[in-house]
Parts: structure tokens; C-alpha cells; sequence
């Protein structure tokens, strides 16, 4: 039996593996975090959106003007998406008084799945059921979890792709909370 077709086409394969992974690294090298900061010009609106919450309740992103919104496209199955759910949990916790809003848009999750999830995690924000077709009302996430800071003007002001450095996200939340009030 002769394996020279075999191993060629093995090798041909892990050489086109090789350079999708070489070229993915240039683009985004380790430790590189995916983030936008809009110039004034750029800032795009938030979508006006009539939606329900897990618990029925309704959300609607206009009653939001006036405040810091913090929308997070994520998944319970995502593990650095669940990794950052205590941390918004936290912004929330610390913020809320002074105007931010944290909403969780959960995609494709199984809502017996996203319940378990809500209430093992104690999460003190919205989390609406949803899909990627959803995301693309924000101009589109390329991957989770996806996170859009949102000034009290109902714009876009950053887009975190890819797991977030909070300290940076939280620099982002108190800019925006001081420039309203001065």
C-alpha cells in the first residue's frame, strides 16, 4: 500500500494550518486586545430596540438616554465571556448610583442553560436573549464576548473585541460619567 498520497496531502494540510495561524498571530498577536475608541465624528447611534429581559421585563435601549450603557454580546458557554460576568457584575454594583447600566445580550444560549446561568452568578443587570443578527443593529461582532461602551448621548464611544481589560473599561465608564456632569 502506498502511503505517499496520504502523507503529502497531510503535509500540504498542515502547511496551510500553519500559515491561517501565522497570519491570524500577525493580526492579532498574543496579549493584543482588540479595542476601537471612536473619534466624535465616527460615533454611531445606538439602535432604538423594544426587547424582553429573561424575566419578561421589558428593555427599551431609549429609556437608557442618559445614561452609561455597557452592552456585552456573550454566551454562557464562552468560557472568557463567563470569566468577565463578575466584573460587570462588579462595574454595576459600583456605578449604578452615578448612571451606568450594564445589559448582557446572551447569543444562541439555551434559556434553561442562560437561566441556570443567571442565577448561579447573581447577576445584577439585564440579560437579554439573543442572536447575532441582533449584534449587527451595533455594527456587527466579530466574536465573543463583544463589548460596546455607550455615552449618555445614546453613541458608541469604544468596541471591545475579545476578552477586556477591565481597568481600561472602567477608565472608559468614569470618563464618560464625569464628562455628563460637567
Amino acid at each position: 500500500m502506498n502511503r505517499r498520497p496520504e502523507l503529502r496531502n497531510l503535509l500540504i494540510a498542515l502547511a496551510v494550518f500553519c500559515l491561517i495561524l501565522g497570519v491570524y498571530l500577525v493580526v492579532h498577536p498574543p496579549g493584543h486586545r482588540d479595542s476601537a475608541r471612536f473619534s466624535r465624528d465616527s460615533l454611531r447611534t445606538v439602535p432604538d430596540l423594544s426587547l424582553a429581559d429573561l424575566n419578561g421585563s421589558a428593555i427599551h435601549t431609549a429609556d437608557y438616554k442618559n445614561k452609561v450603557v455597557l452592552v456585552d454580546f456573550w454566551a454562557a458557554w464562552c468560557v472568557p465571556c463567563a470569566e468577565e460576568v463578575p466584573h460587570f457584575i462588579a462595574l454595576q454594583k459600583k456605578y449604578q448610583g452615578q448612571g451606568l447600566q450594564v445589559i448582557g445580550f446572551s447569543v444562541d444560549d439555551d434559556a434553561q442553560e442562560l437561566q441556570t446561568f443567571y442565577r448561579k452568578y447573581q447577576m445584577n443587570y439585564p440579560v437579554v436573549p439573543s442572536d447575532i443578527k441582533l449584534a449587527d443593529a451595533f455594527g456587527g461582532v466579530l466574536g465573543l464576548p463583544t463589548t460596546f461602551v455607550i455615552g449618555r448621548d445614546t453613541r458608541i464611544h469604544a468596541k471591545h473585541n475579545g476578552a477586556t481589560d477591565f481597568s481600561v473599561l472602567e477608565r472608559e465608564v468614569a470618563a464618560l460619567l464625569k464628562a455628563a456632569r460637567n
